[in-house]
């Protein structure tokens, strides 16, 4: 696992790109995103690096990274994920360093039915104990929805927004990437319970 450590800002620029392009393949092949859905982004101290507006997870390039200042916006920003504000506002408000917007399908589709998602898998239930449902209005790239998504970051490692997808916060790009898995096979397994009750 490469760590990525909020104090270290001289990593190469090969380490950064190889942890996104393997973890936005994975989730793409996890089913976790169409092909030109989601974004990621790590923090390296006061610097994001964050997935290029429009780009596709699964087929990275090394243009498809953008960097940008943390604490203000700077002339990358218009390329930069349209969700570029929620992490921001994730980053300023928790401890977080690595983040994976995604839209996991059996959590999703729960999302637009239930207010919480409360595991009942063995991992499910070890990792999350209970995942909230947030109601931003505007539920794409704004500026309500960064701070309903950032506040309840603080409390826990993963949160949906109803019938858009989950934010999902780690020490690491792959364990927020973790997160997001994790949320869907427990997401599958209460679809499936509900199904045939």
């Amino acid at each position: 696992m490469i760590q990525i450590f909020a104090g270290v800002s001289d990593l190469p620029d090969n380490i950064i790109f190889n942890t996104f392009i393997n973890t936005g393949r994975d989730i793409f092949l996890r089913g976790l995103i169409s092909s030109h859905a989601g974004n990621m982004s790590v923090r390296i101290g006061n610097r994001i690096h964050i997935t290029k507006r429009g780009s596709m997870l699964g087929r990275l390039k090394p243009p498809d990274i953008i960097e940008l200042e943390l604490d203000k916006d700077d002339l990358n920003l218009s390329q930069a994920s349209s969700e570029t504000v929620v992490h921001k506002a994730i980053y300023n408000k928790t401890s977080a360093l690595g983040i994976v917007h995604a839209h996991p399908p059996y959590a999703t589709l729960l999302s637009m039915m239930e207010d919480e998602l409360i595991p009942v898998d063995s991992e499910g239930s070890f990792l999350f104990n209970k995942v909230p449902v947030l109601n931003p209005e505007q539920t794409i790239a704004s500026e309500e929805a960064a701070d309903i998504v950032s506040e309840g970051l603080k409390d826990y490692k993963i949160v949906l927004v109803r019938g858009h997808g989950s934010f999902a916060i780690g020490n690491t790009l792959e364990e927020a990437h973790m997160f997001t898995s994790s949320l869907e096979s427990s997401a599958f397994f209460l679809y499936h319970l509900i199904k045939f009750k």
